[in-house]
């Protein structure tokens, strides 16, 4: 973030009392220059506090920073000018006095910078000038991440790809950005146990299975061995299978389509993007250490240390390290875990920069795999969470290793490039049941064991710049990027025989040795673009306009396992809009529409077809969007509309044609945020109409799409105990509707409701801040299908979790 350098000159500084500061004292004081430190200031440089807990309600920012220069004892100094007549939200929940006072001065137009001796000073912040890009370029560090609400469990805003860091206000889109202080008070694993907390998205893959999947809005994401996890901006470096929250300081959910912000998505997803932003450096030095414990007998530890250096601390480190293992709730399952993330950032004048690494191991026994329904029967009942129908012997190993370097430099005060390269490679190797099939109501099943290889390898690029201008009353924020993403995959299998087994009562059959297959290269890809965008602004960016347009070509081969000879292959280019809008017809209300596509790569017919071998062009999702968001100060209020129509590829008669269609409408009501001075709510409910609107079987035409419920609904809800500093309660509840399992809609999935509780509590001991967490998952242990995906998988809910931690800051 650029600084101010029109900050007016300040007075010189004089020390005070933080005993003496009374009201009336402060008020004066304030009258001409804001400043309070510990009575030994004036002898020593200034030191500043430790998070802490601070309640202090919304009110005029004179007396709200009064308050808070009393309770935290830091050296604020200003001018007085900056503070008149302006209003504070307030700050409620644990901060560092650097996050409190960002806290509290959100919406103001000020920030507060720390000096070279660990005093704050009081300045304009930039951000008024860069709207709706808060940040130009990359966010380099969490300090220049958006502020969060009170609470600190979801942020005032995200990143958009091609846009930059943007706040939510300024978003003509419906993003939800969920900090780590959220994963960390949950006791989230992956990103499976924080995106569950949305109603817009629902998980589809398996409870100790091996990788995360989801819907968004109705549409797969990351079904597949590509992920389409984007991390700091850019797909091909989350890690491919699982994503964990170790090292995750953000997860941001922009729903829709969104080609033109991130480009196309690798596995041609639609529904939306999920962005990660990686722990980075804080601003004040953390060495935190975890220990948790999870039913069964899954023990773990792990590490976060943040350090920063140099004259003007512009040299930055972190470190988070995990090692988890034992057996898991579900039967005859062990699993262990190994990370190691690293990021190093640079912050100066102009140049800053930043390099993640991330080492990822894991090693399941018995992991568990979706479930095939055989046609013409019912879907059975769901069995006790805890059951597990895969073998014993059954073994899954991945290993990854992930890198991004991320650079951006302000040619001016106005015009900043950045550019971003790195990659990803896994490895996996598995010998395990291949998606049962069950066979009939009484819950039988047959499977086939495979020893399977996969690898996959991924790179991406990109170079580009962001600009402000101003064209008499209309300002312009422009963004100019051309990227680049390849990917490899290898795989290979060999099949054993089949075995019989049930979903209630598992049998356990003797192990097969099957061979261990070799890794031939089975497909690549290519993804180019260059993407131009430009928000105009008017009436002090009161309306802002976003038009865009991405050009992508997309390039793939696919290649014969046995002897490497190409079998198909794919060339084709589209150009993607993004006409976007945001009207603010009052300081807290928001009023959006948008119409962006997505794209998904277009189909080769199929062998089968008369037009054999014909490549279509790439298929593209439009969507409609309109909504309205109000900032209450402590909580977000988001009602949006929406309508996203996806086309696909079928067989007619004897040609194979792009004549398939998915439409789904819907409704989107979320909150997140403190509403109620010590009561924290992050939850929503979606309605989506999903629909097969053109199909090749004219019974199936007007049909619910599969794996698409028509209500979705969650409330997530933490609140203080006033009788007890630092301890709170927390709950969630989890409504999901009937789903469909094929497009006939002859089978289904029924409704469920689960229901989490939580404590948390945080005290000293032995002089250390301490953090003691309790969470129960599905408090009644109920057997459910918790997810259908889009190929008509369905999969095991989980059962009743116990989860302990405590974490020590040192």
């Amino acid at each position: 973030m650029n600084r101010n350098r029109s900050t007016p000159r300040l007075a010189p500084l004089a020390a005070f009392s933080r005993r003496s500061l009374s009201g009336n004292a402060a008020a004066a004081l304030l009258g001409g220059l804001i400043f309070a430190a510990p009575s030994h200031a004036q002898h020593a440089p200034a030191q500043t506090p430790e998070a802490r807990n601070y309640q202090i309600g919304a009110g005029s920012l004179t007396s709200v920073l009064t308050r808070f220069i009393a309770e935290s004892g830091i050296v604020l100094a200003g001018s007085a000018d900056l503070a008149r007549d302006k209003a504070s939200p307030g700050v409620s929940g644990r901060y560092t006095p650097e996050q409190g006072l960002a806290a509290l001065l959100t919406g103001t137009g000020l920030h507060a910078v720390r000096n070279g001796r660990g005093a704050f000073v009081l300045e304009t912040a930039p951000v008024t000038e860069l709207a709706p890009v808060a940040v130009v370029g990359g966010a380099v560090g969490a300090a220049t991440l958006p502020d969060a609400y009170a609470g600190g469990e979801v942020a005032r805003g995200g990143r958009l790809g091609l846009l930059g860091n943007t706040d939510v206000m300024d978003a003509p889109f419906n993003i939800t950005s969920y900090t780590s202080e959220f994963m960390t008070n949950r006791q989230a694993v992956t990103l499976a146990d924080v995106l569950t907390k949305d109603s817009s998205v629902r998980f589809t893959g398996q409870i100790g299975g091996v990788t995360d999947s989801f819907f968004i809005r109705g549409f797969p994401i990351s079904e597949g061995n590509l992920g389409e996890v984007a991390f700091d901006g850019v797909y091909g470096i989350a890690p491919n299978y699982h994503v964990f929250s170790t090292y995750v300081e953000r997860a941001e959910v922009v729903k829709g389509p969104a080609a033109l912000l991130y480009g196309m998505s690798p596995n041609s997803g639609v529904g939306g993007v999920v962005n990660i932003v990686p722990k980075r450096s804080l601003a004040e030095d953390l060495t935190r250490l975890t220990t948790d414990y999870g039913t069964g007998a899954q023990l773990g530890a792990q590490v976060d240390l943040s350090r920063r250096f140099g004259d003007e601390r512009q040299w930055g480190i972190r470190v988070n390290a995990l090692h988890r293992q034992g057996d898991t709730p579900l039967d005859k399952q062990y699993s262990k875990t190994d990370i190691g993330a690293v990021s190093l950032d640079y912050r100066g004048e102009r140049l800053r920069a930043s390099l993640d690494t991330i080492f990822q191991e894991e090693d399941i026994d018995a992991p568990t795999r979706p479930l095939l329904v055989a046609s013409g029967i019912q879907v059975p009942d769901a069995p006790n969470g805890h059951r597990n129908v895969t073998q014993s012997w059954g073994w899954w190993k991945s290993h990854g290793q992930s890198a991004l370097l991320h650079g951006e430099y302000d040619l001016t005060d106005k015009v900043t490039v950045f550019a971003d390269a790195g990659g990803s490679h896994t490895g996996v190797s598995r010998l395990s049941d291949q998606t049962p099939t069950i066979l009939n109501a009484q819950g039988d099943t047959t499977a086939t064991p495979q020893n399977a290889r996969f690898g996959v390898n991924r790179y991406t690029a990109d170079v580009g710049l962001r600009a402000r201008a101003e064209t008499g009353p209309v300002s312009h924020n422009l963004s100019l990027q051309t990227s680049i993403y390849r990917d490899k995959v290898s795989q290979a299998n060999n099949a054993g025989t089949a075995m019989l087994s049930n979903i209630y009562n598992p049998v356990a059959s003797p192990e097969q040795n099957i061979a261990r297959p070799g890794l031939p290269k089975v497909s690549s890809s290519q993804l180019t673009g260059v993407a131009l965008a430009d928000t105009l602004g008017i009436l002090e960016n009161r309306a802002q306009l976003t038009l865009g347009l991405r050009q992508q070509r997309i390039e793939s081969d696919n290649f014969n396992a046995t002897t490497g000879i190409r079998t198909s292959s794919y060339a084709k280019s589209a150009v993607t809009p993004l006409a976007g809008l945001v009207v603010k017809p009052w300081d807290n209300v928001s009023l959006y529409a948008n119409y962006i596509e997505g794209l998904s790569k277009g189909d080769i017919a199929p062998a089968t077809a008369s037009n054999a071998g014909e490549a279509f062009k790439p298929y593209k999702a439009k969507q409609e969007e309109i909504g309205v968001k109000v900032d209450m100060g402590s909580a977000m209020v988001t009602l949006s509309a929406f309508q996203i129509r996806k086309p696909s590829g079928q067989l007619v008669g004897t040609v194979y044609e792009a004549s398939g269609e998915q439409r789904n409408r819907g409704v989107e009501l979320n909150l997140s945020g403190e509403p109620l001075k010590g009561l924290r709510l992050v939850g929503g409910v979606t309605y989506i109409d999903g629909k097969l609107t053109k199909s090749n079987v004219a019974a199936n035409e007007g049909n619910r799409a599969v794996g698409v419920p028509e209500v979705m609904a969650n409330l997530g809800a933490e609140v203080d105990i006033p009788w007890i500093p630092g301890a709170s309660l927390n709950g969630n509840v989890i409504y999901t509707g009937k789903q469909y399992v094929n497009q006939a809609n002859t089978q289904s999935v029924p409704s469920w409701t689960t229901f989490d509780l939580g404590a948390r509590y945080t005290t000293k001991v032995y002089g250390k801040e301490t953090t003691l967490r309790l969470t129960v998952l599905n408090v009644f242990n109920r057997a459910y299908w918790s997810g259908v995906a889009s190929y008509g998988t369905i999969s095991q809910g989980i059962p009743r979790t116990v989860m302990l931690s405590a974490s020590m800051d040192f």
